[in-house]
């Protein structure tokens, strides 16, 4: 039976030593349902609780700031780490705590920033000389690699490491990582999953899916979310405002059976679509009529959701060449929203080809494929 890093609290409470502050959110929870912040609190002296993008519900939107507070059901201060202006947990934390647990569920994709403040804390308990305790948890994509690798000059909050998009480790295993190559001294522990292997993915687990942030609703829409995020950077919709975020796309300029028609005839392997038609009722188009595709997963085995992503960019392009952009360059950034998820600047040309991007991705995949072995924890 698969247990995970939370389960096995008690078999480590050693670790949770002096003053301790849980990094946390709605879905940091036992295989039984049970808070971890329950379950620490009867192994150690918990004082804090951190919160990622989304809050510590898990409700907010994303890009959603919001300050520092207290939790009604632990009463318990909470933290901030995605406030105005900061996207790092505040440095006064680190006067208050001596030992800092992260237990959060990631989905196993570069952007998803939940990685980038688990970076971010290895680098700050490095600095401050705090211990950082990681309650492992699987991966739900598994082990494989996908997408191309993100170059340095295009890293920021939705990609925070020079790694390819869909990356196959555990957060406890992308923390060994951070912690070598950036040759960090800190105190980093691991508590590992129990009956882990790396042939398993989501549906191996045993386990209810419970939502990592609002919008991945399901394990469906977080095998596609690695291809289908990519229209963030675009004015098509990703979904959200609709019950199906990351599986539901589309626009008020697509005519939904001419993009169903383009799309499959690619025959892509480990996917079918249909023609669809929605009213977002929030994010891009709300209120308006859009007509687009609705994703279904055939095969996750055989499913390449990278390569969806981009040849979904790639027609839109060519059938809406008056309608269909990349969304422009934000205030106060250098790089437009595209490029930051891509992890290059290669979608800024407007000849760029889908061949040079899936070669480059494949390449890219094949030499982490081998790099990761290392940091390898089961």
């Amino acid at each position: 039976m698969l247990k995970i890093g939370a389960d096995r609290a008690a078999e480590y409470a050693g670790l949770f030593a002096g003053r301790v502050a849980l990094f946390c959110n709605a879905a940091s929870c036992s295989s039984q349902g049970i808070h971890t912040a329950d379950l620490l609190r009867p192994l150690c002296d918990l004082r804090l609780l951190l919160a990622p993008e989304h809050g510590l519900r898990g409700t907010l939107e994303a890009g959603e700031v919001f300050g520092n507070g207290i939790d009604p059901s632990t009463g318990l201060p909470v933290y901030s780490a995605y406030s105005a202006g900061s996207q790092r947990i505040p440095f006064e934390v680190y006067d208050l705590a001596d030992t800092i647990v992260y237990d959060i569920q990631d989905v196993g994709c570069r952007y998803y920033t939940y990685i980038s403040s688990l970076r971010a804390l290895v680098e700050d308990c490095a600095r401050y000389k705090k211990r950082l305790v990681v309650l492992d948890r699987p991966n739900p994509l598994g082990s494989r690699v996908e997408g191309s690798t993100l170059l340095s000059p295009a890293r920021s909050f939705v990609g925070c490491y020079e790694m390819p998009v869909r990356y196959g480790l555990t957060c406890g295993e992308f923390a060994g990582m951070v912690r070598q190559e950036l040759n960090l001294d800190s105190d980093v522990h691991i508590v590992p999953c129990q009956g882990l292997d790396r042939s398993m993915t989501f549906s191996d687990w045993g386990k209810a899916w419970v939502n990592p942030s609002p919008n991945l609703r399901s394990y469906e829409a977080a095998l596609l979310y690695p291809g289908t995020c990519l229209l963030e950077g675009t004015n098509c919709s990703e979904g959200r405002g609709t019950p199906h975020p990351f599986t539901v796309l589309g626009a008020p300029y697509i005519c939904a059976h001419e993009l169903c028609e383009a799309f499959s005839s690619l025959t892509l392997p480990g996917i079918t679509a249909q023609a669809a038609e929605f009213t977002p009722t929030a994010s891009k188009y709300a209120g308006q009529h859009c007509e687009g595709l609705r994703l279904k997963v055939a095969s996750p085995e055989l499913l390449q959701s990278y390569a969806v992503g981009i040849h979904l960019l790639d027609l839109l392009r060519r059938l809406y060449p008056n309608s269909f952009q990349f969304l422009p360059l934000r205030e106060g950034e250098s790089l437009p929203f595209i490029s930051q998820l891509a992890g290059h600047r290669l979608f800024e040309d407007p000849d760029w080809s889908v061949h040079t991007l899936l070669q480059m991705a494949e390449n890219d995949s094949a030499a982490f494929l081998s790099h990761k072995q290392q940091y390898h924890l089961y």
